[in-house]
């Protein structure tokens, strides 16, 4: 037996690749399992107070006052600030209903580990479809541990976790050649976040040079939504969003400012870890990569080196994407007539697990899997919640990025330093570190000149004061 022989793939037939869309268990088999890690990282990382952003709690304020009927102010942003004139994201009122059943900011956590391991279904069902059902569980399982997504889990709840699933069905239909389908998935992207709207543009230009040879109204299609997508896009940055807010677009100054060679290696390094972990760079040889070229492009030409790095929530928008492009490259390349190709692009979906799974045990989210402390209340965070259980139901508080998010499900929330005129009645700071020196109490009076504040108590840290 040749080697050519050896890597030439066997057909795979419409009975074994296809047995019926709803007859494989596997895809949710995998986004099943996915949904439990995400949650233990997510909540785990909750009971713990290990919090470095205050965006748990701004989409908190927003979502509670979408729950009660009004109108989305998230405090934490300004007093009264309304958080469609910080980001367009109205898609995060469908955790409302939700929330108003079950308030908290974990009900958050828990939404958003439900629609990153829904994502893996449309990622692992395409794959199975087009490569077999083995590699289809190897790249469904590498995708839901790619460190875009394990990033994403691990910091604060954000709306690109509709953004996700959404891109993900898309792709999914677009590669099975159901493009009304595929656009379909991608018009709610416009309701997600403001660029997303140039992500749907790129997904509908994909659509229509799929349909090129096929569909000419799929086209014609394709292309009016990729106009209209742009369109919209530039009139919620330059419209709708200065309609909520008092000062216009607030984010100007970070997406743009920054040349195209500043932070070159770390823009770099970024692009490296984008395609090389969670493809082997064959997802360089799929036209489906443009859906990705919106996000980067923004991110790499602006100004906020944060924007740049691995770091944070930024990259998961891009996981499903590199996915299902490596799918498809997968798919062309087991017909080419280079041995060595094909044999590389079918050995792929097994290396891109193994790669995933050796990140995934030791330096991503999932390496604390194994640790006991992740499972595990602190006696600390015990402490600071019944501190911070004095303050009353409806209080107006001042916090930081500690405190703060057991606080939003039940209080008027400023943040520290940002109450803009509005005296609250208490202030909760994590003071550990002595950021506001020996005496907080001297701090919360500078903050507030002609109120006089007491100290209630101290918990790990953490100081609570009530204005008397």
């Amino acid at each position: 037996m040749t080697s050519d022989a050896i890597a030439r793939p066997t057909p795979v037939t419409p009975a074994t690749a296809t047995p019926g869309r709803t007859r494989w268990p596997g895809p949710w088999v995998v986004a099943g399992g996915l949904f439990l890690v995400y949650l233990v990282l997510s909540v785990g990382r909750f009971r713990r107070m290990e919090w470095a952003s205050w965006d748990l709690g701004i989409f908190e304020q927003a979502i509670r006052a979408y729950a009660h009927f009004r109108t989305p102010v998230a405090d934490l942003k300004g007093p009264g600030a309304n958080i469609l004139g910080d980001h367009f994201s109205p898609i995060i009122a469908a955790v409302a209903p939700v929330y108003r059943v079950f308030p908290g900011p974990v009900t958050l956590l828990v939404a958003q580990a439900a629609l990153f391991a829904l994502s893996a279904v449309p990622v692992t069902r395409a794959a199975g479809r087009l490569l077999g059902r083995p590699r289809g569980i190897a790249v469904g399982v590498a995708y839901g541990l790619f460190w875009g997504i394990q990033r994403a889990v691990e910091f604060d709840f954000h709306e690109i976790a509709f953004a996700v699933p959404l891109i993900a069905f898309a792709l999914e239909a677009l590669l099975a050649g159901r493009w009304r389908a595929a656009l379909l998935w991608g018009l709610p992207l416009l309701l997600v976040k403001e660029d997303l709207g140039f992500t749907l543009a790129a997904l509908a230009v994909v659509v229509a040079w799929r349909a090129r040879h096929t569909d000419r109204r799929a086209v014609w299609t394709a292309l009016g939504v990729a106009v209209g997508a742009a369109v919209f896009a530039v009139l919620v940055f330059t419209v709708f969003i200065p309609a909520f807010a008092t000062a216009g677009y607030g984010y100007w100054d970070k997406i743009h400012g920054a040349g195209p060679l500043d932070g070159l290696g770390t823009k770099l390094t970024t692009l490296t870890w984008v395609l090389l972990p969670t493809s082997g760079l064959l997802a360089l040889r799929s036209p489906l990569l443009l859906v990705a070229a919106p996000t980067l492009g923004w991110r790499f030409l602006s100004g906020d080196d944060h924007y740049w790095s691995t770091d944070w929530h930024y990259s998961a928008v891009l996981m499903p994407v590199v996915a299902l492009a490596l799918v498809d490259a997968i798919d062309a390349l087991r017909r080419s007539e280079r041995p060595w190709l094909r044999s590389y692009a079918l050995h792929m979906p097994i290396a891109v697990l193994a790669a995933s799974l050796a990140l995934a045990a030791t330096s991503m989210p999932t390496a604390k899997l194994v640790e006991a402390k992740t499972y595990e209340k602190p006696a600390r965070v015990t402490a600071i919640e019944n501190l911070l259980s004095r303050i009353p139901d409806g209080a107006t508080v001042e916090a930081d990025t500690g405190p703060l998010t057991r606080l939003t499900s039940r209080c008027r929330v400023l943040w520290i330093g940002g109450s803009k005129g509005v005296v609250p009645q208490w202030i909760a700071i994590d003071n550990g570190s002595k950021w506001a020196g020996q005496d907080p109490t001297a701090y919360a009076g500078q903050l507030h000149p002609g109120e006089r504040y007491d100290l209630v108590g101290e918990a790990g840290g953490v100081v609570l004061m009530q204005r008397v």
